[in-house]
């Protein structure tokens, strides 16, 4: 079944990056309902290595802002949520529950490049699915890097073998504070058939 062209307009076409933000709260059952809604979305062998913490508390806020480039500090700073998207580097641990058809944590443990390789894309593409599950659900996003990831994984990963990836600001976007759209390459330009 395809979706409607307004369906198709939430998820891609009118959806914008935002960057302001109203000053309206994100339930945490919205942020669950992202996640269960991003989780069914395919990675290899079901991997599933992104882990994400969402970042709404003042206490939690502030030790995100310490690790953020200048030009984003005030938009995260206002923004009802932050999503830190990481990989687990361990992620092969929970294959035998996700994948158990097969041996697939044999084919990743003692194999660093493919373990990170495989964190890394899998995390990313998982990052993606939750930009569209947010917009989905009525939220928006502002995807980014522009940060300090030494500092994240010590202030919210210390020990642990997951590692920063990127951020998504989530809440509800200012429309009115929104720059004139970029232009994208056309199909020409950027893709082919063979």
């Amino acid at each position: 079944m395809q979706l409607n062209e307004q369906s198709l307009d939430t998820l891609f076409r009118t959806a914008r990056t935002h960057s302001v933000w109203q000053d309206k709260p994100v339930s945490d059952e919205l942020l669950r309902q992202v996640y269960d809604l991003m989780k069914w979305a395919p990675t290899s062998a079901n991997s599933s290595p992104a882990r994400v913490v969402f970042v709404k508390g003042e206490a939690a806020k502030k030790r995100l802002l310490s690790a953020m480039i200048p030009g984003n500090e005030e938009k995260t700073r206002t923004a009802p949520v932050t999503a830190i998207i990481a990989q687990d580097h361990e992620f092969y641990e929970k294959l035998p529950q996700l994948f158990p058809h097969a041996d697939a944590r044999s084919w990743f443990a003692g194999n660093q490049t493919l373990i990170d390789t495989t964190a890394f894309r899998n995390a990313t593409l998982q990052g993606a699915y939750l930009i569209i599950a947010a917009r989905a659900l009525g939220l928006d996003a502002g995807p980014m890097s522009g940060f300090d990831n030494a500092k994240v994984d010590q202030e919210f990963f210390k020990g642990t073998p997951i590692k920063s990836n990127f951020l998504i600001n989530l809440g509800y976007g200012d429309v009115e504070k929104l720059f004139p759209r970029s232009p994208r390459l056309s199909f020409e330009e950027a893709a082919q058939i063979l």
